[in-house]
């Protein structure tokens, strides 16, 4: 884990999506983050100690679920799918399935498997898996101020974490999506989908993947602005790189950071340490993953 220093920081952006603003100062208290996401490794060990079901693992019961499609209670989760050409970026069910069998040991089905892929980030992971881990860690997940702080590492007024240029000249900086979104993606340093962590460069913090990869779950509540109290019902726009759960469960919403792989200039800008998106506590996607935090002692 890195040390991370207290003190204020300047924490959202007037300039980019309604739910970042308003900018406005933010004060937090000394913190330890973990270096990199959780990986499918330990992710793996957690489940071996404690035999975790997560989720995405586990069928819809109940009269709650009675309307739901019998194919859409089996346990399963959500899988990003390219399109085969252009479409209208408005309507993001063209490139998100539900995949029955999906889950963090078979991230894009029942015939697909995590070998090979053991140092990259787990995803398919709800925010009730995401914080069970944290807890059996002796650890817990950060606030949005928190993540937000780590992610600018001394670097707020800037457009970007590391600058003023989404692609310096030095080379990129960060797992996003790189050609035409849904359809094209010619890879980053020749990832699509997600990379081991570490594949891009470390922050001014020496943190890895706060940018792009996956999204991170955080522990507050969202809110559709910085100046609204959190509200865990709070319905936002949503943003189709990361469309939240198929499952009719939206009582409770998280802010999620970072961004992710599929996050691409003429469509998801969230790739920016002020960027946040809503996401219920059900919501397992293909793209979203977690890191711990601890109190300083």
């Amino acid at each position: 884990m890195v040390l991370i220093p207290g003190g204020t920081f300047s924490m959202g952006s007037n300039a980019h999506y309604p739910e970042e603003r308003p900018q406005h100062t933010a004060e937090i208290e000394p913190f330890h983050l973990d270096r990199h996401p959780v990986t499918n490794a330990q992710f793996a060990e957690f489940v071996r100690n404690t035999g975790y079901l997560t989720t995405a693992e586990q069928p819809l019961d109940g009269p709650e679920f009675a309307a739901v499609p019998p194919e859409q209670r089996q346990p399963g989760s959500l899988c990003f799918t390219p399109a085969t050409g252009p479409v209208d970026l408005r309507n993001w069910r063209l490139w998100w399935r539900w995949q029955t069998g999906a889950n963090w040991r078979h991230p894009q089905g029942p015939e697909s498997t995590i070998a090979g892929c053991e140092d990259h980030p787990v995803v398919h992971v709800s925010y009730v898996d995401a914080a069970a881990y944290a807890k059996w860690a002796g650890k817990r997940l950060p606030t949005e101020a928190e993540w937000e702080r780590a992610a600018w590492a001394g670097n707020e007024g800037e457009e970007f974490a590391w600058g003023s240029e989404l692609f310096p000249s030095s080379g990129l900086m960060a797992n996003t999506w790189q050609g035409k979104f849904p359809y094209l993606n010619t890879g980053a340093n020749g990832w699509r989908g997600t990379s081991p962590v570490g594949s891009f460069p470390a922050n001014d913090f020496d943190l890895l993947d706060m940018i792009g990869n996956v999204w991170e779950w955080t522990s507050t509540l969202y809110s559709p602005s910085h100046a609204a109290r959190p509200n865990p019902a709070a319905q936002a726009p949503i943003c189709g790189c990361s469309p939240g759960s198929m499952r009719p469960n939206p009582e409770v919403s998280h802010v999620t950071k970072g961004g992710s792989h599929l996050c691409a200039p003429e469509y998801c800008q969230r790739y920016r340490p002020a960027a946040r998106s809503p996401q219920t506590e059900d919501s397992a996607t293909s793209h979203l993953g977690f890191r711990c935090a601890r109190d300083a002692e």
